[in-house]
């Protein structure tokens, strides 16, 4: 099949639908497809990454990038569109919802959805948001979610085709720079043999809870932990601009808690270096304000590398989590709870390493190649029919 997919962010753009959507096309053109991606112009346009075209023409999401990408469609004979929908990804526009009933009269389009829960389209959206979801979602001729509870929203349509397929680590696990030793780098960021080094990967966003992980660290300081967090990657994405305002709030605890010198920030690195700061860690917090979930990116990284996380709750039931099996869970929004969590794994290296295999484990059922087939299964049944 030839397969484009249309993506508001894409390497080297900073994101994680960015991210996603390169790890998916070169999974998909493993498995011998021909695939091309249509993205906004802060991608590198006309490069080619492992052996796909990347068309960076579109400036803004608006009618003239409907009829760009019908144009672009049909001049490459598209058998597949795959949109992959963040509305921050595509600058909160709404034309994005249109692009499905656009194109279809020139290929079969599938929608990726990577977040519904978020509580913004435009600015005063409504109810208008959740019809814009479901006229996206039925207008296409496939809807994949990437999680459970994403599922929940779409599945109340008997008019969406639907299928869920989770989405994997956008980190290589098995990178490390060529002279990289765990204790080297340990020492770069200030942390001696008997400190706990606490992760913490992904963008500066309020949904991640951040600050409720800099709050706890400051309880288990005060508990006599000799806690430092590792912040990992870059603060802000391409996408969102509320993370920089976020971030400064989060700057501001720091301060105010006096934990400056227990914080280091690696700013956005490669993936050599990601994977190299995630082995300095001893665990790696993950406090999401709305419970862990298989559509978070930074969640599948951490397993990936055999971290042994702490995360909180998920939302909804997620039997492929187990508790101080392969993950440690605590309450949500809970920096009581967070940092008990900590002290508790702080005391117990051996469950700490327990926790790491069964990280991995976990991770093996959200490896690329797997997705990849699920996601090209389900394009070849709906678009054969």
């Amino acid at each position: 099949m030839r397969i484009g997919f249309i993506t508001g962010e894409y390497p080297p753009m900073q994101g994680g639908v960015g991210a996603f959507t390169q790890e998916m096309a070169r999974a998909i053109k493993a498995l011998g497809h021909e695939v091309r991606v249509l993205t906004s112009v802060g991608a590198a346009d006309g490069r080619y990454d492992d052996g796909i075209p990347v068309d960076a023409i579109v400036d803004k999401w608006r009618w003239g990038a409907l009829r760009a990408a019908q144009g672009w469609a049909r001049g490459h004979r598209l058998d597949v569109v795959n949109v992959q929908y963040q509305t921050a990804a595509y600058n909160m526009s709404p034309y994005i919802h249109l692009l499905p009933r656009r194109l279809r009269r020139v290929a079969a389009v599938f929608t990726t959805f990577h977040d519904l829960r978020e509580p913004y389209l435009f600015p005063k959206a409504g109810s208008l948001r959740t019809y814009a979801v479901l006229m996206l979602a039925r207008d296409a001729a496939g809807a994949i979610v990437t999680n459970r509870e994403d599922e929940e929203i779409l599945e109340v349509d008997p008019n969406i085709n639907l299928r869920r397929i989770a989405i994997g680590s956008n980190i290589t696990a098995s990178a490390r720079p060529p002279d990289y030793s765990r204790a080297g780098r340990r020492a770069k960021i200030g942390a001696g043999e008997r400190d706990l080094v606490v992760g913490y990967f992904g963008f500066l966003n309020k949904s991640k809870g951040a600050h409720v992980l800099v709050g706890a660290a400051a309880k288990a300081r005060d508990a006599g932990v000799p806690v430092r967090l590792l912040m990992i990657g870059g603060r802000v994405g391409s996408s969102d601009a509320t993370n920089t305002e976020y971030g400064a709030t989060v700057d501001r605890l720091i301060d105010v808690l006096d934990l400056n010198d227990r914080v280091f920030w690696t700013g956005f690195v490669g993936d050599e270096e990601v994977s190299a700061y995630f082995d300095a860690c001893d665990l790696c917090a993950l406090p999401y304000r709305d419970g862990v979930s298989f559509r978070r990116g930074t969640f599948m990284a951490a397993i990936a590398h055999g971290c042994a996380v702490i995360t909180t709750r998920p939302f909804v039931e997620l039997p492929e989590l187990a508790h101080r099996e392969n993950v440690y869970l605590v309450e949500r929004r809970d920096p009581d709870a967070l940092a008990q969590g900590i002290i508790d794994l702080a005391d117990q290296p051996a469950l700490r390493e327990k926790l790491g295999r069964g990280a991995r484990r976990l991770s093996e059922l959200f490896t690329w190649d797997k997705l990849a087939a699920q996601t090209v299964a389900f394009f070849e049944e709906t678009a054969g029919r």
